[in-house]
């Protein structure tokens, strides 16, 4: 299945639906069943000790693995995640954005399922492992 959005059509989607993390995160990369999201670090996405927090990790494997299936699907607004399961493996490195790769490895008529690997801007050890199931809306 060809991609049925460019990431400049994947940011707009964004804006329009969600304005409330529209400059939270931008796409870096995108193909067919993967993804590459940046989460821009800000000072509300910190816990004491300048890491970025868990809620902020959760937010970022999520929006990734939203992300590739709607630039699959195209702009199906009420996909929403049915199951998650994440892993902190190491703590990232303070100060600096969070970069999520994301593969979707199953994408089905209802159901899509995604793994992401989380790193910290320039650091090439995972921090975060995530996987997410998303119940997609008919097309």
């Amino acid at each position: 299945m060809p991609l049925q959005m460019t990431p400049e059509e994947l940011q707009t989607f964004i804006a329009q639906v969600f304005p409330q993390i529209k400059d939270d995160f931008v796409i870096e990369e995108l193909e067919e069943m993967r993804i590459k999201v940046r989460l821009k670090v800000r000072d509300d996405h910190l816990r004491p000790g300048g890491t970025v927090s868990g809620p902020s990790m959760f937010g970022l494997a999520d929006v990734s693995v939203y992300f590739a299936i709607m630039a699959m699907v195209g702009p199906k607004a009420l996909a929403v995640t049915t199951s998650s399961s994440l892993d902190f493996m190491r703590k990232p490195v303070a100060n600096a954005d969070l970069i999520a790769e994301c593969r979707l490895l199953k994408l089905g008529k209802v159901l899509a399922v995604g793994d992401v690997l989380m790193f910290s801007d320039g650091d090439d050890q995972p921090v975060a492992r995530a996987s997410m199931t998303y119940s997609i809306p008919q097309r």
